[in-house]
Formats: C-alpha cells, sequence, structure tokens
C-alpha cells in the first residue's frame, strides 16, 4: 500500500515520528507522501524525505488556509523547493471557501500561481477544494491537457462533482472520511462509481482517523497505520477485493507520482 496524504510535519507526530514509520511499515505500508501546506513544511517535509529516501516522498506547496501569509517571493522560493528529487507534486493547493482562513482573493491568486508552476514543472497537483467546487474547476480547466495528473485530495463532494472530476481525467482520494457512519454516508454510495484505475488512498494523518477501526485506538490521532482500514470499507462498498485494491491503488500512485524507481514504491 501506498499512503498519498500524511501530514508528518505536523507537531503531534513529533514526539513519537520513527515509531509511527516503524508501525506504518510493519502494517504493510510500501510509501508515503508527505503533504506540504506550506513553504516552512515543505523545507521540513524534503528534509524528512532525505533521511528516508525509500519509503519518503512529498510534495510543494501552499495550501489554500495559508494564502494570505505568502511572501512577495513566495513562487520563486517554492519554484526551487518543487525541483528537489523528493518532491513528487505540486499542492496541497486548492481553494477552501468554507473555513475562508485567507480571503477568497488571495487564495485564488496563490491557487493559479501554483497552477502555472505545476505546469511549467510538468509536475502533478495535490488539490484541495472545499466548498469552492466551481470556481475550483473553472482555474483548473485551461491546464486539464498541460498538467501530468491532478489528484482530487480527500474527496467528499456529491456525485455531480465526482463525473466532473473524472470526465477531467482527475484521480480521486479516499481517505477515513468514507469510513465515518454519519458524516461519510454519501461517499460510501459514490465510490463504486470511480473507477479502479482513478482511485488512491490517503489517511490525511493526524486528521480522520477511521471510525471502523476495533478496538477503538486510545489516541484520536490518525496514523498511515490506519491505512488499510480504508481498504476494507472500500471492499465493502466497491465490490472489489482488499488484495484487488492494494494492488491497483498501489499502481495507481507509482504512475502518478512517478514512485517506480523507488524501492519503497515497488510491488514485492
Amino acid at each position: 500500500m501506498i499512503d498519498i496524504g500524511v501530514n508528518l510535519t505536523n507537531s503531534r507526530f513529533a514526539k513519537d515520528y520513527d515509531d509511527v514509520l516503524k508501525r506504518a511499515k510493519l502494517a504493510g505500508i510500501q510509501h508515503l507522501l508527505i503533504t506540504a501546506p506550506d513553504l516552512a513544511n515543505t523545507q521540513q517535509a524534503i528534509e524528512l524525505c532525505q533521511n528516508d529516501s525509500r519509503f519518503l516522498s512529498c510534495t510543494a506547496g501552499v495550501h489554500p488556509h495559508d494564502a494570505d501569509n505568502v511572501s512577495q517571493d513566495y513562487i520563486a522560493l517554492l519554484s526551487q523547493l518543487a525541483q528537489h528529487s523528493s518532491v513528487k507534486a505540486i499542492g496541497e493547493c486548492g481553494l477552501d471557501f468554507n473555513r475562508n482562513f485567507s480571503t477568497p482573493e488571495n487564495q485564488l491568486a496563490v491557487f493559479k500561481a501554483q497552477l502555472s508552476l505545476a505546469a511549467q514543472l510538468n509536475k502533478p497537483l495535490f488539490l484541495h477544494q472545499r466548498e469552492a467546487f466551481d470556481v475550483w474547476f473553472e482555474c483548473l480547466t485551461p491546464y486539464f491537457d498541460k498538467i501530468p495528473a491532478m489528484v482530487s485530495h480527500c474527496f467528499t463532494g456529491d456525485k455531480k462533482q465526482l463525473m466532473c472530476c473524472l470526465d477531467a481525467g482527475m484521480y480521486i482520494g479516499i481517505t477515513g472520511w468514507l469510513c465515518d457512519p454519519r458524516r461519510g454516508v454519501e461517499l460510501q454510495e459514490l465510490v463504486k462509481y470511480i473507477p479502479l484505475d482513478r482511485l488512491l488512498i490517503e489517511t490525511d494523518a493526524p486528521y480522520l482517523t477511521p471510525k471502523n477501526i476495533k478496538p477503538k485506538p486510545k489516541s484520536s490521532r490518525n496514523e498511515p497505520c490506519y491505512l488499510s482500514y480504508i481498504v476494507v470499507k472500500l471492499a465493502e462498498k466497491m465490490r472489489y477485493s482488499v488484495d484487488e485494491l492494494i494492488m491497483q491503488t498501489t499502481l495507481n500512485a507509482q504512475q502518478v507520482f512517478n514512485l517506480k524507481q523507488l524501492k519503497g514504491g515497488e510491488n514485492d
């Protein structure tokens, strides 16, 4: 299995980082993609990857929550970071009109700048969207044939939105949201429409701990070692076996993020 979205630079992993990686490996995780929400975390993620390049890769980007805080030269700095061998995608970038921690105007400007950078560097996009679908999709449309792959990270939208993403050629990232008996009901019905060759799995740890873990973990913190619980729920809802889902999502992640040359991303 490959976990395509882990916030390993989050402070909740600071005290037992090494143990988190050990548990992930013991749980059958072959590779982790560290999600970067800003330039400082991108730099930190790259440093983590350098210490364990077989097992770790990362993204490089600015999350919409951080759009108000960018420096004047942030794109030049991001471009430099994004060309590191550990960086496999631009992101997490996008729009979030649910919380508006940054102004919509700044979110749009920072998002569009990162779209242009991804096209310039020929890098995939790791995308965030919340309550901004129409504007988000409109921004992406000119780039569908200019960027090698787009991943709708932590998809939680409706059927119309899912079909728009699939018709545009996007990959769909599924998290522990699927395992929530209340919030995940709609998504549980929608995953059957996702072609197997467009499916990716991610924990988004330390967030979105799968609620089908038994016994319930003592800590509310999610970890990469819980990725299999998402696969189990997918198998239940998609009518594929766990083995089929693991094999195909691994192949998909290798293709999207160019992980085939990494030993940590190969099939045994």
